[in-house]
């Protein structure tokens, strides 16, 4: 069945939970969708994961449209959700509103994502209004990792309250709560009535969201402490290639079995 924001609004309302996860291709979004994953984000995370970048910020709209496109074709039953990358939204309304829509359009995602609480609430207004769905995205946002100080936890329940309430008042249809101690992303939750989706921010959020790369352990990279690895497929694959390698120099591969006679 697919999964559209009415179905992830039912979700919340029976207590059951959300899953979620970013994917970048279309091997990876195949997986996941035949998993019954629920959102898929392609995540301006693609700059540090896939880019090897610093920081999520250099991403352009056409890179991530370009992922974003391989994931769509890919899923028959997720919600591919693109993230809008640093600038794509935080000058002028009409072009925030036609990047948005580019990944409905050329890219053939389901919604956007964008970073920010009461500042990007015009934005989120104005894209709603246009008939594209937008989920938001407060507390830890990595886009102002330079204004933030760095990737910190945020704890100040007052600012993080206003802003969940006013995501959801400009007419998003969820909101990824990232970095928030346990107890202020459960008042969150109980809150709002549309979803939450957390990253570092406890059980008590609707759903939660990993990093595909950080949890099946294809990065090397220092991991937060809210990632929990689920495989280790980075030292699965240094298995096979040391292998692959060896018997290449030993004139071992290929054998008989993997000839054409």
């Amino acid at each position: 069945m697919q999964t559209t924001t009415s179905s992830l609004m039912k979700m919340k309302q029976e207590g059951r939970k959300i899953t979620a996860l970013t994917a970048y291709d279309y091997a990876f979004a195949c997986m996941l969708d035949q998993e019954g994953i629920e959102i898929i984000l392609v995540g301006d995370s693609l700059g540090m994961v896939v880019q090897g970048k610093k920081n999520t910020l250099a991403v352009t709209m056409d890179e991530i449209l370009y992922h974003t496109s391989m994931v769509a074709r890919a899923c028959q039953s997720a919600m591919v959700v693109g993230d809008m990358p640093f600038m794509s939204y935080q000058g002028s309304l009409d072009r925030a509103v036609e990047n948005a829509g580019r990944f409905l359009k050329e890219a053939g995602a389901s919604a956007v994502k964008l970073e920010g609480g009461a500042d990007v609430c015009p934005a989120i207004n104005a894209m709603a209004r246009a008939g594209i769905p937008v989920q938001a995205h407060i507390g830890l946002t990595p886009q102002s990792v330079h204004q933030m100080g760095g990737f910190k936890v945020q704890r100040d329940e007052e600012r993080l309250l206003k802003d969940a309430k006013d995501v959801e008042n400009a007419g998003a249809f969820s909101v990824v709560l990232e970095g928030i101690p346990s107890p202020i992303a459960e008042k969150i939750t109980k809150t709002l009535k549309i979803p939450t989706i957390g990253i570092g921010a406890g059980p008590a959020c609707d759903g939660q969201i990993l990093v595909l790369h950080d949890m099946l352990g294809i990065n090397d990279r220092f991991l937060p402490k809210f990632v929990k690895k689920y495989a280790d497929l980075a030292g699965e694959a240094r298995k096979g290639l040391a292998s692959y390698i060896e018997e290449v120099k030993q004139g071992k591969f290929p054998s008989d079995e993997y000839e054409y006679k």
